[in-house]
């Protein structure tokens, strides 16, 4: 499959798919005779698996050691896993930073009429105001 056809079918700039193989993100594409790229199943496996690594904040340098490890003799896999663990460990993170914030945004919604009314009512006192930080299902990260 040649590069306009994978930046096509994974919605990618041939730039990108370019400078993916020149920096090492992916391994070495191999060429037909006059020098184009020839895309093999195992080299859409990588464009896959960088763009979705890279989707889910995966770093080019995490990236480049990930696909140089694949290429390097012997038993690498360890290696390899760990760097996949740690990131779905951050993912992970992210999604329940984001679902405290989801929390937030329902409840600021649900209740937003209300705290205008409030407002528009006159001066609030302090003891009045809600303390967003201390409620039970929207939690602080540290």
């Amino acid at each position: 499959m040649n590069i306009k056809s994978v930046a096509e079918m994974f919605e990618l700039s041939i730039d990108t798919l370019r400078y993916y193989e020149r920096v090492g993100v992916i391994p070495p594409v191999k060429r037909d005779k006059n020098g184009y790229r020839n895309y093999t199943t195992m080299d859409l496996n990588w464009v896959f698996l960088a763009k979705s690594l890279r989707k889910a904040g995966l770093s080019i340098e995490s990236m480049i050691e990930f696909a140089t490890l694949a290429q390097s003799p012997g038993d690498v896999s360890r290696a390899q896993k760990e760097i996949l663990h740690h990131q779905l460990q951050e993912i992970e993170k992210r999604i329940e930073e984001m679902e405290q914030t989801r929390e937030l945004l329902i409840h600021k919604i649900a209740t937003y009429d209300d705290h205008v009314a409030q407002f528009q009512a006159g001066p609030v006192e302090e003891k009045d105001i809600e303390q967003l930080w201390k409620m039970t299902h929207v939690k602080m990260s540290e």
